[in-house]
């Protein structure tokens, strides 16, 4: 599936971009959101970002953003089922 759109060169001045550059990040950015609200998969994020999932990891840690983000509850969950590990 194709999906295209119009943006302004105003935006892209904006954001000091060329069109490839810009694409480039607007799927990225566009994954993340998907991937932050969990409707997408680290994977299925990575491939709509273009990336394979090492690569997606790397940018996202290039752009500072947490890989997990889990709360206090889902940490001391993960951290009580370890303690049952033989």
């Amino acid at each position: 599936m194709n999906i295209t759109f119009s943006i302004s060169d105003d935006i892209l001045m904006a954001v000091n971009e060329n069109a490839h550059q810009f694409t480039n990040d607007l799927r990225f950015f566009a994954a993340l959101a998907w991937y932050r609200k969990n409707k997408l998969s680290l994977g299925k994020a990575a491939e709509l970002a273009g990336y394979d999932k090492l690569d997606f990891i790397a940018r996202m840690k290039l752009e500072l953003e947490p890989i997990f983000d889990y709360g206090e509850e889902e940490m001391q969950s993960v951290f009580n089922d370890a303690e049952k590990l033989p």
